[in-house]
């Protein structure tokens, strides 16, 4: 493989790999609060269409961006409501939050299938690092949703290990009893996490319909956000290990259609596949409750409080 070739896999796959990003960095938020939320599909599909139908209307990404983070927020919200409030199962709410988002996406982009974008996210070039050879090429000649999840990651690693806020949230996923004794709002806290976290999902949604392939077609994030759920699980619930896991799983991605544009004899549908294929593995380990402790999981994660 030529160098140019591996730098313009590295290039395409942090773009794919952003989508991801954003929904697994808001997943690991929720689930560091005790909350497992499995309708992160759902959240991205919504901020996808509502991204795409306002930058139509307005021809602003960004007010597109600030629309899908809303969406994604109150259909966290919507999923708050029902795991912490009516105790709900987590993962027949998730589910069924998925179904819903479908038919709502749907009927939100049906009127803009097909319609070209008015504005994108075009490539910005940092200055100065933008020239350093290969990692210049790779890292700073990105579009501005991609510096801002690097800021993302660094935030949201400084929020949970670093402040007090971040040390109740992630007391709220390991013992929600203990927290509560101290004084600390678990109801509130998980609210403001499953919120947050839909809200991040929802930008994830807008990076592909607004930068990563801008355009709307109805399911066009395609099983993302169930690789997202996965690889928080692969990150062991750490965002900059999450970062790690979005960029090689968008450089997987990126591979199959470079392989079959330079003639590699490999099906492109094999490379697709493989994701997904490492998505279903990671799901069936953590169902084992000796892998999940092993892995460091939140003690509570998927548990109804009943104070």
């Amino acid at each position: 493989m030529s160098t140019d070739l591996a730098i313009t896999i590295f290039v395409a796959g942090i773009a794919a790999g952003t989508t991801l990003l954003f929904a697994a960095v808001g997943e690991i938020i929720t689930e560091r609060a005790g909350v497992l939320n499995l309708g992160v599909e759902g959240m991205m599909l919504v901020g996808a269409a509502t991204g795409f139908v306002i930058n139509v209307n307005v021809e602003e990404p960004w007010i597109g961006v600030l629309g899908a983070a809303a969406a994604g927020g109150l259909m966290g919200l919507l999923h708050a409501v029902l795991v912490v409030g009516f105790k709900s199962n987590q993962v027949v709410t998730g589910l069924a939050l998925v179904i819903f988002a479908q038919g709502l996406s749907g009927f939100m982009g049906e009127s803009v299938v097909g319609v070209a974008p008015p504005e994108t996210f075009a490539p910005v070039r940092v200055p100065a690092l933008s020239s350093i050879p290969a990692i210049g090429r790779i890292l700073f000649r990105q579009d501005a949703l991609v510096y801002l999840s690097f800021l993302l990651v660094a935030a949201t690693w400084w929020f949970l290990f670093r402040t007090r806020p971040g040390l109740n949230l992630r007391s709220v996923g390991e013992s929600p009893e203990t927290a509560d004794a101290a004084g600390i709002s678990v109801t509130r806290t998980r609210y403001a996490a499953v919120s947050v976290g839909g809200a991040f999902a929802g930008v994830g949604g807008a990076y592909l319909s607004l930068a990563q392939a801008p355009s709307w077609i109805p399911n066009m994030t395609a099983g993302r956000g169930w690789i997202a759920i996965a690889l928080v699980i692969f990150a062991t619930w750490s965002p900059v290990r999450a970062a790690v896991g979005a960029y090689l799983f968008g450089c997987v991605e990126a591979l199959g259609f470079r392989l079959q544009a330079i003639g590699v004899d490999v099906p492109s549908f094999f490379v697709s596949m493989l994701p997904y294929l490492f998505t279903i593995l990671v799901l069936v380990l953590i169902s084992r409750e000796s892998t999940r402790r092993r892995l460091a999981a939140p003690a509570s994660l998927g548990n109804a409080y009943v104070r």
